[in-house]
């Protein structure tokens, strides 16, 4: 991956303090490359010493790291990890490079140091990766690389945790990758029509236009999956499905991708209707975030009372996510911390 690493340890005493450092250098064969997970005006490599707490001096191809025994060396994987998404035409953009931080930071390197590495749920991290026509996503925390395998493994799959973890993005990932491989006919993306503690009145248009504002963040992943010509063609033949809960009443979903998106927001009634809904070559999804319930005050969550009674059923994978899978802006992750479980009510 680069030609030269090499380094030096030495105990330091900063204000009387004592502390051993690292300084190491790596040297990258690809200068193309090596400027790409620079960043422009080495915006990427200011993100590493920002998180790391290391130095980046970088000349031409090679970049000397200073810093703390355990930054530098982290850095010095991280950079590495990076270099070898380049490598494989990955966009490094600061999410990028967040997401990699995140996962060495858990002890759990991607591509670049564990290609062959075998995973708990008995993944390879090189095959954590969903392909739809408009890029190729992967897994940027922990908790996301669990999903993403739950979501080739199993047939109905439970996401649940806080806002930005990547919960229904990725969802809508795996349903695109799996219509246009062929392998299911069609999908249907649906949440509960449920305003966020407001009072909207009463909406003008046609139905469509009553209920497409509570189903435009899942407008916006289809976007970004495919190419808008196509999402247009597919919403108006009826091979992908946009539609309010209320809408599954009486189906059987066969060939389906099936994504619940804000299923706090189900009644226990609304979440037993979907649920059997399952039909023969589905694949369903429900996505949800306990903690912002907007259902009214003393009727029990839907999510919450499913994940209960349906802990070990067969066939079924649950996946928590966490703050630390936060991949939005690191101030949305300090915000859900501090936040907690406290929901507001």
């Amino acid at each position: 991956m680069y030609a030269k690493s090499s380094s030096t340890s030495a105990p330091v005493t900063p204000s009387g303090k004592s502390k051993d450092t690292d300084r190491l250098v790596m040297e990258f064969e690809d200068n193309r490359l090596a400027a790409i997970i620079f960043g422009q005006h080495d915006q990427n490599l200011a993100r590493i010493e920002e998180r790391l707490d290391v130095v980046l001096i970088n000349r031409g191809n090679r970049v000397a790291i200073e810093g703390g025994i355990e930054g530098a060396r982290l850095a010095k994987r991280v950079l590495s990890d990076l270099y070898d998404l380049a490598q494989k035409g990955h966009e490094i953009d600061a999410g990028a490079v967040d997401g990699v931080i995140r996962m060495g930071e858990n002890g759990d390197m991607t591509t670049a140091q564990t290609n062959q590495a075998t995973m708990p749920n008995g993944k390879n991290k090189a095959d954590l990766k969903i392909t739809t026509r408009n890029r190729v996503i992967m897994p940027r925390s922990p908790g996301q690389a669990d999903y993403v395998a739950n979501l080739m493994d199993h047939e109905m799959v439970f996401g649940v945790g806080p806002a930005g973890t990547g919960k229904t993005y990725l969802a809508v990932a795996m349903a695109v990758s799996r219509m246009i491989s062929g392998e299911i006919d069609r999908i249907i993306l649906s949440r509960p029509a449920v305003e966020a503690g407001e009072n909207l009145g009463f909406l003008p248009g046609d139905m469509k236009d009553k209920v497409d504002p509570y189903l435009r963040p899942l407008y916006d992943a289809l976007y970004d999956m495919l190419p808008a010509e196509q999402v247009e063609k597919y919403l108006a033949s009826g091979q992908i499905e946009v539609a309010p809960l209320a809408f599954m009443r009486g189906r059987t979903l066969a060939n389906s991708f099936v994504i619940l998106d804000e299923a706090q927001n189900t009644t226990m009634m609304q979440m037993k209707m979907f649920l059997t809904r399952f039909g023969d070559n589905s694949h369903m999804v429900i996505c949800g975030d306990p903690s912002q319930v907007d259902l009214p005050r003393g009727t029990r969550s839907g999510l919450r009372h499913s994940l209960d009674i349906l802990q070990g059923v067969e066939g079924i994978a649950v996946t928590r996510f966490h703050v630390q899978d936060v991949v939005r802006h690191a101030l949305v992750g300090r915000i859900v911390d501090a936040y907690g479980d406290d929901g507001g009510r």
